[in-house]
């Protein structure tokens, strides 16, 4: 910057730091819950919470720091009045007329893992990091899971 009498004046800038957010360091704890007789609402609540991380003192919203959830014995998972008969499933194909739905009994049937998948993914955040959050549900529509090197420990969950 030049003065009036020809002298020149050093002008310091402070650089901006951006600060990144640092995602707090903990090992990922792995929950196994059976699904067999458990109302379905209730215990996709609860999985929901833990996939989100909410459970942990040092949750962040904009942070993924849920733990992974297995899922057994999804085909006996249990609901509550005449939801077997009435509840609808939809997908849509994307061509005209191409509308498909089907009951809970149907899908239970066809697919069983999709009714508590489809009941945990509608209780995340609907962005990306809830797409980060999906991808540590592991559903099993019997007893056995590949999982047992990652020691789940049980997680407790209302009937």
């Amino acid at each position: 910057m030049k003065l009036k009498n020809n002298t020149t004046m050093k002008i310091q800038v402070k650089e901006k730091v951006k600060k990144q957010a640092s995602q707090p360091k903990s090992e990922a704890v792995w929950y196994l819950v059976d699904a067999r007789d458990k109302v379905l609402g209730r215990m996709a609540t609860k999985i929901a919470t833990v996939l989100m991380g909410k459970h942990k003192p040092a949750w962040q919203p904009y942070l993924d720091m849920g733990d992974p959830v297995i899922i057994i014995n999804a085909a006996k998972v249990a609901v509550t009045g005449r939801k077997e008969e009435q509840k609808k499933y939809y997908r849509y194909s994307g061509y005209p007329g191409g509308l498909k739905t089907e009951t809970l009994k149907d899908l239970r049937e066809r697919k069983p893992t999709d009714i508590i998948y489809h009941a945990v993914r509608g209780m995340l955040p609907k962005t990306r990091l809830g797409a980060a959050m999906i991808k540590k549900l592991f559903v099993y529509p019997g007893e056995k899971h590949p999982h047992e090197a990652q020691k789940p420990q049980e997680l407790e969950v209302m009937k």
